[in-house]
């Protein structure tokens, strides 16, 4: 098979041949259709999560159709379409699991982290970490969701009932759960870097009543503010723009230093919080969610070979939405 690999950190991916893998226990083989490019392949890429498994293939927001299935694998029939999610293993025993707190399992394995993931064009993962997509979805369009809209609607769940919502870095996550957003009744302020006037349009469309600049406070003051830019110096901004009470929610799984700020911004019960991971519950509940919405995603195609590039776009914000990697010859 083809795959885009990572031999070693700081350094571009490759395009090598490696053997099929098999399924085993408990595991399926999946033939891949598409990948979403996520910001946290540039984390493992450029070295600021530690300890990657080497050589490895990224990728974690995958879609494609069972081909083979190991040991002890009943859930899906051949030809099932399924994704793949970036929580690939819990132990289900440890005192995290027990609390069903499985985003924070001590043995926790993550796809295109720990395990090969979805730029290639066949992968093994667990059964009981993959699961049926809505068909209302078509592959382009379901990618996205599985951890743009996962990670943004577990942030958003962790916003609570907060009614005046700003949402920081106007990107993959954010464009999905403006429109989650909407649709509960929520009210949306959208937040961008200075000058572009070409996402806060693309926010406004979505449905924000109000876009503009991340270090611009917004008309009002905010419920909840979700930050989706790796960049710490938007905590003490959107501190700033909170209403007494409110709470921030760090969604990256890796932020630049946060700089120190005065307590009162954190005053009157103010919150910072972050988000770990994701659950299988995220997933269940996201995907009844998102086709009643219903979500459109917008994304922008790139072929395997060119994943490089699609990364360097993502890093440098040159489109709008998501990158998919059209993985299926």
């Amino acid at each position: 098979m083809k795959a885009m690999q990572l031999r070693a950190v700081k350094t571009p991916l490759q395009l090598v041949d490696l053997p099929v893998p098999t399924p085993g226990d408990r595991q399926i083989l999946i033939r891949v259709s598409v990948c979403a490019v996520c910001r946290t392949d540039l984390h493992v890429i450029n070295g600021e999560l530690a300890n990657p498994k080497l050589p490895l293939v990224i990728g974690h927001m995958v879609v494609g159709r069972v081909v083979g299935q190991g040991s002890g694998a009943r859930r899906f029939a051949s030809d099932e379409r399924v994704g793949v999610p970036w929580l690939g293993f819990v132990d289900e025993t440890c005192r995290f699991c027990r609390r069903g707190l499985e985003n924070l399992c001590v043995e926790a394995k993550f796809t295109g982290y720990h395990l090969d993931g979805g730029y290639a064009e066949d992968l093994v993962a667990d059964e009981r970490f993959c699961f049926p997509l809505p068909e209302t979805f078509p592959d382009l369009q379901a990618a996205p969701l599985l951890c743009a809209g996962l990670i943004g609607y577990r942030a958003l769940r962790l916003a609570g009932d907060a009614q005046r919502l700003g949402l920081y870095g106007f990107g993959d996550s954010a464009h999905i759960i403006a429109q989650v957003a909407r649709y509960q009744g929520r009210r949306v302020f959208a937040f961008t870097s200075p000058g572009d006037k070409e996402k806060q349009d693309f926010a406004r469309s979505l449905g924000a009543e109000w876009a503009g600049d991340s270090l611009t406070l917004p008309p009002e003051p905010l419920d909840a503010a979700l930050i989706f830019a790796p960049v710490g110096s938007l905590v003490p901004a959107a501190l700033k723009a909170l209403d007494r009470g409110g709470v921030v929610v760090c969604a990256g799984i890796h932020m630049s230093d946060i700089p120190s700020f005065p307590y009162e911004l954190l005053w009157e019960e103010r919150q910072v919080r972050s988000v770990a991971n994701l659950t299988r519950r995220d997933r269940e509940e996201f995907l009844a969610l998102a086709p009643r919405v219903p979500v459109k995603t917008e994304v922008h195609a790139y072929p395997l070979a060119e994943a490089n590039a699609a990364l360097d776009d993502l890093a440098h914000g040159r489109f709008r939405g998501a990158a998919v990697l059209m993985v299926a010859s």
